[in-house]
């Protein structure tokens, strides 16, 4: 293989922004991790989709529907961000999965209330995150990423707030 391709396929991602080595690798590191989360969040809130059952099965189905689709769509703009500021990000399930934070559930059944109360706690924790990494950019002055956080915490906070809100005054 000639030196030129193969120096090419070794080098680093690097992108002239104008941060810091520093922030790149924190900040790449960090929302990539993020990024796990939202697929892991992303698919199990599309799993309590499909297997929701019950008498409020089409207001929660219709919710988390909804929900579903915000979480998607922040995949490719938080994967993209890492790749502008020069770092790597996901390439495959296996990367999801040795990343992740946010916990599966493969059960056969799960109570719709069940459900909502876990998915309640885990955008809480996807939120916690999403404010760490906001932390993390003001320390860089990344105000692009930090931006993009700022609506995707907004989102978040009013999934748990609706998730919160179903569940109140529930014994189960």
């Amino acid at each position: 293989m000639d030196e030129s391709v193969k120096s090419r396929r070794t080098a680093p991602l690097r992108t002239p922004i104008g941060l810091s080595h520093a922030a790149v690798t924190d900040i790449s590191a960090a929302a990539t991790t993020l990024l796990a989360d939202v697929f892991v969040l992303y698919l199990k809130t599309k799993n309590f989709h499909w297997h929701m059952s019950g008498p409020n099965f089409r207001d929660y189905h219709l919710m988390l529907d909804e929900h579903g689709e915000q979480l998607f769509a922040m995949t490719d703009p938080l994967a993209e961000r890492v790749r502008k500021l020069g770092g790597g990000t996901l390439r495959s399930i296996g990367d999801i999965a040795r990343r992740q934070r946010i916990l599966d559930n493969d059960a056969d059944f799960v109570h719709p209330h069940e459900m909502l109360a876990e998915l309640r706690d885990d955008n809480g924790a996807l939120v916690a995150s999403m404010r760490a990494l906001h932390d993390t950019c003001d320390e860089y002055n990344d105000v692009a990423t930090a931006s993009l956080l700022e609506n995707w915490i907004d989102e978040g906070e009013r999934r748990v707030w609706f998730l919160f809100e179903i569940r109140r005054n529930t014994n189960d």
